[in-house]
């Protein structure tokens, strides 16, 4: 379900939610590398800071979710929401999976304004792909059935890392992290009823008709690259542990 064989176009077509939250914080990152003063009022007007809050500009527990800090940053939320959010979008459906994510990174930033001091400030989704992690956990613990046994070790993995590295990394928002990823698995008895477990299958387009009647599967060729996932899963486990100690890496050095 973290494997992503879908070409450009068909995971716009697929999940048109995920692709739309990836575009927007992407865009909003290129204004403000690009257009420095535009980027400088973006910043004033919507990063997560706490006095501005406690005066009244309550959009601020939402306007971070889409604002990110320096190119590693963003390229590696985009990652994560792209690897992770399309199998919930499916699930969960469109509504569904827009109340869990923003629900989480709203929930992240909620307490973090109560946990830290009024002159602190915050930018970053990463409550809310945390958020999904809390929800992918509560689905390897209560619900089995909706996750598979390679990807129930994936997520177990990450969290794992994850949690680690909030707290060995400086710079870091860990009451984000930790009530972000405490959203999402609050939430799982809420939004799991009924929920089918994610299939590529129900991805296909319904296959078009040529001029003569004989059917045409424009997808005929993806169906073929589901028959390496179970090489594909070692080597996306060994690559995210591989990031991650980059990362820590990275941190000792600075």
């Amino acid at each position: 379900m973290f494997i992503r064989t879908e070409s450009f176009r068909d995971f716009l077509y697929f999940y048109p939610v995920v692709s739309a939250i990836v575009a927007i914080q992407i865009a909003i990152w290129l204004i403000g590398f690009l257009i420095p003063p535009l980027g400088l009022v973006i910043d004033q007007f919507a990063i997560g800071q706490n006095y501005a809050i406690s005066q009244g500009e309550y959009w601020r527990l939402v306007t971070p979710i889409f604002l990110h800090g320096g190119l590693g940053h963003i390229l590696f939320n985009s990652f994560a929401i792209v690897l992770f959010a399309p199998a919930l979008e499916q699930m969960l459906g469109k509504l569904k999976f827009l109340l869990v994510y923003f629900s989480a990174g709203i929930i992240a930033n909620l307490f973090t304004f109560f946990v830290e001091g009024p002159g602190y400030s915050h930018v970053g989704a990463s409550g809310a792909i945390f958020g999904m992690f809390g929800l992918y956990l509560f689905m390897v613990f209560f619900e089995k059935h909706l996750i598979d046994q390679q990807s129930a070790q994936i997520v177990l993995i990450l969290t794992v890392i994850s949690l680690v590295m909030t707290f060995i990394r400086p710079q870091i928002n860990i009451a984000g992290h930790l009530f972000g990823f405490i959203g999402g698995f609050a939430l799982g008895p809420l939004l799991l009823n009924n929920v089918q477990p994610f299939s590529p299958l129900r991805n296909r387009r319904r296959p078009r008709r040529s001029s003569d009647g004989i059917g045409f599967d424009p997808n005929r060729w993806n169906n073929k690259r589901y028959r390496i996932k179970r090489y594909i899963a070692p080597i996306l486990i060994g690559a995210i542990i591989v990031f991650a100690l980059i990362g820590f890496l990275a941190s000792l050095i600075r």
